[in-house]
C-alpha cells in the first residue's frame, strides 16, 4: 500500500463543473488515509467554488483554463511556481493533455494516477480510468485502490457553502417572496450537450402540474441556460420563480438545498443537487447513467435508451444518428417520478438560516 501519511500531497483535475462534484468521494478517501498531510487541489477556475471550502483539502489552485492561463506558457508558468512547493506525491486525475502537461511539470518527487500517452514516461505509477463498469465517482476512487488502498468509505458527494452564499440564497428567496414553510421544486432545463435536452415546453407543463398541487417552482441555470428558461416560463399558465443566471456555483448549491425536489436533465446543476441532498428526478439520455448518473439513492432516473455500448462515447454515439433523443421520455413519467421521490423523502426542503441568527 503506498504510504500517503504526513506528506506533501497535490491533486491535479481540470474538469468541468459535473466532474469535480463527482471527485468529491476520491478527496474524502484521500484525507483519511493521510493523515497529517498538507493536500492541494487544482482545479478550473471557473467551477472553484466546489471545493473551496472542503475540508478535505488544505489549498486550493485555480486555473484559468479557457481565459488567461489557455496557453502552454502559462502552464509552464503555473507548474514551475508550484514546483517550488517540493511535493512527495502528485495525483493526476484525468488523461487530457492539458492536465497532464501542468502534472508533468509540476515534478513532484511520485507522479502517480492518469497521463496522455505523450507524458506517461515520466510518471512513476500510472493507474487506468475504468470506464466501462464503475460509476464515475467510484472509478476516481478506484485510482486508490490501485495504489494499494481498500477502505473507501465515503459519504457521496459532498458541496460545502458559506455563510455568504447561504445569504445570498436567503435573500434571493426573500424578494421572490418565498416564506419559510414555502414547499419548493427545483429544475434545470440546461445541458452543455443538446441531445441531452428535454423539450422546454415539457419542463413547463411539469412546472404547472406541480405548482398546482402547491409548490413554487424554480427555474435554475446559468446565463447561457436564459432562453431556454424564458421560452418554458412562456408555455406556462402559472408563474415560476426563474434564478437562471442569478447565483454563481456556490451560492447555486445553498439555492438547490432549499428544494423539496429537483428535475433536471443529466447536468452539474444535477450532481449539485445530489451533493445537498436533494431527491433528484434525473433524465438521462445518451449518457449511461450507471456511469454518470446520480450519486445517491435519493434519485428516480428516467432513460430514453435501453441500449448502451460500453466503450463507445456519448459524441460518437450522438453522430452515428440511432439515438432517438431525450423527447422520447413521457411528461407523465416525469411527474410519477416526482410524486413518488415527494411520498418517500418528505415535502420541505432544508431551510436557510435566516442572516444574523
Amino acid at each position: 500500500m503506498i504510504n500517503l501519511r504526513h506528506k506533501r500531497i497535490i491533486v491535479t483535475f481540470l474538469m468541468h463543473l459535473g466532474d469535480l462534484v463527482l471527485i468529491t468521494p476520491f478527496l474524502q478517501v484521500l484525507r483519511r488515509h493521510a493523515q497529517g498531510s498538507d493536500i492541494t487541489l487544482v482545479v478550473d477556475e471557473k467551477v472553484a467554488d466546489v471545493v473551496r471550502y472542503n475540508p478535505n483539502v488544505d489549498h486550493v489552485v485555480t486555473v484559468d483554463k479557457k481565459g488567461k492561463d489557455n496557453s502552454i506558457g502559462a502552464l509552464w508558468h503555473i507548474g514551475r511556481k508550484l514546483h517550488q512547493n517540493h511535493y512527495d506525491v502528485l495525483i493526476n486525475l484525468h488523461p487530457n493533455e492539458r492536465t497532464s502537461f501542468l502534472a508533468t511539470v509540476i515534478q513532484a518527487r511520485e507522479f502517480l494516477g492518469m497521463s496522455h500517452f505523450l507524458f506517461r514516461p515520466f510518471m512513476d505509477r500510472y493507474t487506468r480510468l475504468d470506464r466501462i463498469h464503475l460509476h464515475a465517482a467510484d472509478m476516481y476512487m478506484n485510482v486508490l485502490e490501485q495504489l494499494g488502498i481498500d477502505d473507501y468509505r465515503n459519504d457521496g458527494l459532498q458541496l460545502f457553502t458559506c455563510p455568504a452564499w447561504d445569504k445570498r440564497a436567503h435573500d434571493f428567496y426573500a424578494d421572490q417572496g418565498v416564506t419559510k414553510d414555502r414547499r419548493l421544486i427545483g429544475f434545470n432545463i440546461g445541458s452543455a450537450v443538446p441531445q441531452k435536452r428535454w423539450p422546454p415546453q415539457r419542463f413547463a407543463a411539469v412546472a404547472d402540474y406541480f405548482a398546482g398541487q402547491g409548490y413554487g417552482c424554480v427555474f435554475f441555470g446559468g446565463s447561457m441556460d436564459k432562453a431556454m428558461v424564458q421560452e418554458a416560463a412562456s408555455f406556462m399558465e402559472s408563474r415560476p420563480i426563474v434564478a437562471t443566471g442569478k447565483f454563481s456555483i456556490g451560492e447555486l448549491a445553498a439555492a438547490i438545498r432549499r428544494c423539496s425536489l429537483f428535475i433536471t436533465n443529466d447536468s452539474g446543476p444535477m450532481h449539485i443537487a445530489v451533493s445537498q441532498g436533494v431527491p433528484v428526478v434525473a433524465l438521462y439520455g445518451p449518457s449511461n447513467p450507471k456511469l454518470y448518473g446520480p450519486y445517491t439513492d435519493k434519485a428516480i432516473v428516467l432513460e430514453s435508451t435501453d441500449h448502451y455500448e460500453l466503450g463507445k462515447s456519448m459524441k460518437k454515439i450522438i453522430k452515428e444518428g440511432h439515438y432517438k433523443g431525450i423527447s422520447v421520455i413521457p411528461m407523465q413519467q416525469v411527474i410519477d417520478a416526482g410524486e413518488e421521490l415527494l411520498r418517500r423523502y418528505g415535502t420541505s426542503g432544508q431551510i436557510l438560516p435566516f442572516p444574523g441568527k
